[in-house]
């Protein structure tokens, strides 16, 4: 380390600060005649008041005191291992875990005394630390050099030396992924290229929803490795019972099939099916001959019913929307040919309903008895007259006409939102039939559009939702959307828009509102390496957001083993993490104290199996050896890890590097030059006071 002195102002200014010394010790001692002082006290009080008023006059010049240091880095040696489960699914497993390992750290212990060295395991997770149980799940080595990116930028790194056997399943393609790593990349080729015999469960493709009562489709893909003229069975069983099977038979060395397969959605709830393959003879590895699937059979679809006043084409326009959603079934009639119980259904639309030739006195007390959400619309046919008796917060008075009513959407509506576009779509759709009048709406209503007829914009509502005492409605104020249906189409070639408006309006209408205390939300289906998460709501009399209550969960897994924990308060609300959990079909029960009042909430959620590292086990080494050529490196075997250190060390890339570094500091801020002239000072003064004077 070295320092000098710099200034603001030339060096040669210090002569200024000398002769200011040198002047002031002058003036004070020269002619001082009050005092007789010897001649040494004299010369030795004028050197330290010239010395100290010198130094003053130096710090006026603002100097700073300049430091270089200089440190050196070793190179960096990065070894990123693959710790996913591929590498130990072939033949050669007993090897990975023993003896690649020791091989491994000799090499690394070889590289230390040169190199700093970091080591890091990736698969379905990044992690520091160069660990060997080969047990995650996915690999994705793209998330790998994403990291090595972000923690080693800008500092010495020599080279990256990568161990895996160039499977991926998760992520981009590391060739890809590896384009701006700026050092070499070696890679070590893990596993085994070689093609075996085996039967391998490639992918199941199926609904996670199913409806009780249908049935639902599930897709198997299968592949066969060097089993030209074998036969596997394909089975699907539930608890021990067989759903179906069948026998293939493999007529080459590399054969994919796919197998169609529809079941019967019997009985509600969460149900684990397995899929498996049996196996031929010689197969190398029988872990990936079989999988579990978990589907969520709900109770039915939700049902809508349309009753119209007369045949219409609104009817047709509404019913091909609705439809699009395959959780809806829809039945339409004409009023005076309904014969059904309106308490079937999730959501009925009245079409211009009610009218004078059909009031619909008995059909509306079934509704309101049973608490059935409404979606009117209104036409030339609506009895406004009995419409405005309902009290469903929106009345039209007066004579009624009817007008040509523009579409306009309210910007400000928070019901539910729509996309852009919707948003575009509504400036050339055509014109509802709406009735002029005397318009009364109440403040609780929502109004998602507004009229505007012509170029004006009359702030009457157009499409609004509310709320009677027992359900929602819905109030669209005009008929002839069978016109926006057909508009967009022969302007976009789509009913997009168009169905997103129905879709939406039927998806608030018909969905309950949870109106309960104590809520607890998760996913129902996770993953074997996802952690199971949580969030709880409490809610007060006022229902307003309250944690001030501990709240509890029990998880029940299916052989009856529960586990206990409790929930972490957030802002207003609460959180859990349950951490991962084995494949198996669960249920949860929550609760929480709130005084004399417990309240509780259930529910179930599955854990499915990740079985892709079982599916493709066969290495894939020319990636390596493209991904090694491309980044100034080659590609080594696990017996090679000698020549891959001396490849390394040969390297004049591949060096220490030296930093020097500079450093200012102001001299005014040095503690030790403060006392210093403090020193000149007070010895000045002793002197003086010694020899009589003052």
């Amino acid at each position: 380390m070295g320092f000098n002195i710099v200034t603001e102002y030339p060096m040669w200014f210090l002569i200024f600060c000398l002769m200011a010394g040198f002047a002031y010790a002058f003036a004070l001692y020269y002619r001082e005649r009050k005092n007789e002082f010897g001649l040494v006290a004299k010369w030795a009080m004028a050197i330290l008041r010239g010395t100290a008023v010198a130094f003053i006059a130096f710090l006026l010049l603002n100097p700073m005191l300049k430091t270089l240091s200089e440190h050196t880095e070793k190179p960096i040696i990065i070894f990123a291992q693959d710790n996913s489960r591929s590498i130990v699914s072939g033949p050669d497993s007993a090897f990975y875990q023993k003896g690649y390992v020791e091989s491994v750290n000799s090499f690394l212990d070889a590289l230390k005394p040169n190199y700093d060295l970091r080591g890091f395991s990736f698969g379905d997770r990044f992690a520091e630390g160069a660990f060997h149980g080969f047990n995650d799940k996915q690999t994705d080595i793209s998330e790998l050099f994403g990291e090595i990116k972000n923690r080693f930028s800008n500092r010495n790194v020599g080279a990256m030396v990568l161990a895996t056997d160039g499977i991926f399943n998760s992520g981009l393609n590391p060739i890809y992924a590896s384009s701006d790593i700026p050092f070499p990349v070696y890679t070590i080729a893990l596993g085994d290229t070689i093609v075996r015999k085996d039967v391998v469960l490639k992918k199941v493709n199926f609904n996670r929803i199913a409806y009780q009562g249908n049935e639902f489709p599930v897709e198997v893909i299968l592949n066969g490795s060097k089993c030209r003229g074998l036969s596997t069975k394909l089975t699907i069983s539930k608890e021990g019972k067989t759903l179906f099977s069948k026998t293939i038979t493999f007529p080459d060395d590399d054969h994919f099939e796919t197998v169609s397969v529809h079941l019967k959605a019997e009985k509600k709830g969460m149900h684990r099916y397995r899929v498996s393959l049996s196996p031929v003879d010689g197969e190398v590895s029988l872990s990936n001959n079989s999988q579990n699937i978990f589907v969520d059979i709900l109770e039915g679809k939700q049902k809508i019913l349309i009753l119209a006043n007369s045949p219409h084409p609104d009817i047709s326009a509404l019913k091909q929307s609705i439809l699009e959603n395959k959780n809806y079934e829809v039945d339409d009639f004409v009023i005076n040919k309904f014969d059904k119980n309106p308490a079937a259904y999730n959501l009925i639309i009245l079409h211009q309903l009610p009218s004078v030739q059909n009031p619909i006195s008995s059909v509306y007390q079934s509704i309101e008895q049973n608490a059935i959400p409404v979606l009117f619309v209104v036409g030339k046919q609506t009895n406004m007259a009995a419409l405005n008796n309902l009290n469903l917060g929106f009345s039209v008075k007066g004579q009624i006409l009817y007008n040509e009513s523009l579409p306009m959407l309210n910007n400000e509506f928070a019901l539910f939102a729509v996309s852009d576009n919707v948003s575009r779509a509504l400036h050339y759709f055509p014109p509802l039939i709406s009735p002029f009048g005397t318009y009364n709406v109440s403040p609780s209503m929502n109004v998602f559009m507004s009229q505007k007829i012509g170029s004006v914009a009359t702030g009457d509502p157009l499409v609004l939702f509310g709320n009677t005492q027992n359900a929602k409605i819905g109030i669209v104020n005009g008929e002839g959307v069978w016109r926006w249906r057909l508009r967009e189409f022969e302007k976009e070639g789509s009913h997009k828009a168009f169905d997103e408006i129905i879709n939406k309006t039927v998806q608030y209408l018909s969905v309950k509102t949870d109106k309960s205390f104590f809520r607890v939300f998760s996913k129902n289906d996770f993953r074997e390496n996802e952690n199971i998460e949580f969030d709880a709501e409490v809610y007060n009399e006022s229902y307003e957001l309250v944690n001030t209550h501990d709240v509890s969960m029990t998880i029940t897994n299916s052989e009856g083993e529960r586990f206990l924990f409790t929930f972490n308060k957030t802002a207003k609300a609460y959180y859990l993490n349950a951490g991962s959990l084995p494949v198996d079909n669960y249920r949860y029960s929550a609760k929480v104290n709130m005084g004399d009042k417990t309240l509780t909430d259930n529910g179930v959620f599955t854990v499915s199996e990740l079985n892709v590292e079982k599916t493709n086990i066969v290495a894939n080494h020319n990636l390596l050896f493209n991904l090694s050529e491309k980044k100034d490196g080659e590609m080594f075997y696990p017996n090679q890890l000698t020549e891959l250190q001396k490849q390394i060390e040969s390297r004049e890339d591949i060096k220490t590097v030296t930093y020097s570094q500079k450093r200012y500091t102001e001299i005014l801020k040095l503690p030790w030059l403060l006392i210093l002239i403090l020193a000149l000072l007070s010895a000045e003064w002793f002197m003086r006071k010694r020899g009589g004077g003052y």
